[in-house]
């Protein structure tokens, strides 16, 4: 028996708050758990700065990859096993892309790449490419099989329906990552049915499709990401988090580079500061060890570094107001100049920030950008798009939640009672 057929001699599995159990069978599942590099998930929260705000977001990226690969389990050993469509030869193919899909995601995500310009899918390809725990089990499956997953991630896999189950607008990553943020922030919206969308979920040539008399609970499910996004991802206290994170690596990156010398080497830091950023380097950087780095930080004989560092551990966060510096430049730049002027450096302590989310879109004839849509399969054979027979889904179709805020940190404002800048400050961003 081959490698890729080898079974367990017995069943593992994972107890999971969202899906009950998490089922592994295939010794290939077992033996990518156990790498290094899918271990070092366990260190990476899947919710970056939230659990400022939410305080029982503290799970990881190792839980929602094994809750999709767990989605995706059920899926083709369930739902899809024996259907026109589905070349089960594809299964673990599937298996493996759904449980490393996260594998490139750096401490604090999001927040993280935008400091260095970073992708985590290019880095989950390098670690399925190079040389890794996690290629040498891929590479004991067949020689391409690690470059099969990495186009099944990238959305390049000749096989759609293998792309679509991972990275749709219905697919396992959000139906998992919905459920579990929601369990853990202790909110109500990111719940649907789930079980009812798996039952009436199909394969077809290229795509998915969804049984018509499964529309409302597909409906639940984009209404859930509607709300998730406005209520917990955008949170705007997680976002002054994200602000503060952002700014004091940016802070410590330019006093790397004016040859400020720090009481403990930075040197994990290193090659990201000089943009040379070993695929090691990458890997043995987790959040334990940027948070270690920021309580030594927060020592610091750099009044910024040291106070943004402080204020990120102690969570003393900034202030917000709606701001669009696009509708009022002129304002915008009078305050950046009071701010100087009130002996406060706006690059770090007045920031704008945006955010925008489509809750679901399609592709319109003309427009540049592809989108898949979700497609109904009705009563007649005959496939309809989501939004032309749900009234609740049309109604948000194509409209873009944005929201413009700046931050800033207010009690130093106040504390400010002699400055005439200051008192300007107050009056134009309605401080009290």
């Amino acid at each position: 028996m081959s490698y890729a057929q080898t079974k367990l001699r017995e069943e593992k599995v994972f107890k999971d708050p969202v899906h009950s159990y998490i089922h592994v069978r295939d010794l290939v599942i077992w033996d990518l758990i156990s790498t290094r590099e899918f271990q070092r998930l366990r260190r990476i929260r899947q919710l970056g700065t939230t659990y400022l705000v939410f305080h029982g977001a503290e799970h990881s990226r190792f839980n929602h990859s094994l809750g999709v690969y767990e989605i995706i389990r059920r899926i083709v050993d369930d739902i899809f096993k024996g259907r026109e469509h589905w070349d089960d030869s594809e299964r673990l193919l599937t298996l493996c892309a759904a449980l490393l899909h996260d594998l490139g995601h750096g401490p604090f995500s999001h927040a993280f790449e935008n400091v260095f310009s970073l992708d985590h899918e290019e880095y989950t390809r390098k670690i399925l490419l190079g040389d890794t725990e996690v290629n040498a089990v891929l590479r004991r499956v067949a020689p391409d099989f690690p470059e099969k997953v990495a186009q099944v991630i990238e959305k390049k896999y000749a096989n759609p329906l293998v792309v679509n189950l991972i990275s749709s607008q219905i697919d396992a990553d959000r139906m998992d990552y919905l459920q579990r943020d929601a369990y853990y922030t202790g909110v109500s919206y990111g719940h649907f049915d789930m079980e009812r969308i798996l039952r009436v979920m199909r394969p077809r040539e290229d795509k998915i499709v969804i049984k018509e008399s499964g529309m409302h609970a597909v409906e639940d499910y984009i209404m859930s990401r509607y709300q998730m996004y406005l209520q917990v991802y955008f949170h705007p206290i997680s976002r002054s988090a994200e602000m503060i994170l952002n700014h004091t690596l940016k802070r410590a990156r330019k006093l790397f580079h004016e040859g400020y010398v720090f009481k403990q080497d930075p040197f994990p830091f290193v090659s990201f500061f000089t943009g040379e950023i070993t695929l090691e380097a990458y890997i043995n950087l987790d959040e334990s060890v940027v948070l270690t780095y920021f309580k030594w930080w927060s020592q610091e004989e750099d009044e910024i570094l040291r106070d943004l560092s402080t204020r990120f551990i102690n969570r003393r966060l900034f202030h917000y107001v709606d701001f669009n510096p696009g509708e009022e430049l002129q304002k915008y730049e009078r305050l950046k100049e009071l701010f100087t002027e009130a002996g406060i450096d706006p690059t770090y302590y007045f920031v704008h920030d945006t955010t925008a989310d489509l809750p679901y879109d399609f592709y319109r004839p003309g427009e540049e950008k592809v989108r898949e849509p979700i497609f109904l399969e009705m009563k007649n054979g005959k496939e309809l798009e989501l939004s032309r027979k749900s009234t609740i889904v049309d109604a948000i179709t194509g409209r873009v939640q944005r929201d413009h805020k700046v931050y800033f940190p207010k009690e130093r404002i106040l504390a400010l009672t002699d400055c005439k800048a200051a008192q300007e400050i107050k009056e134009l961003l309605h401080i009290t």
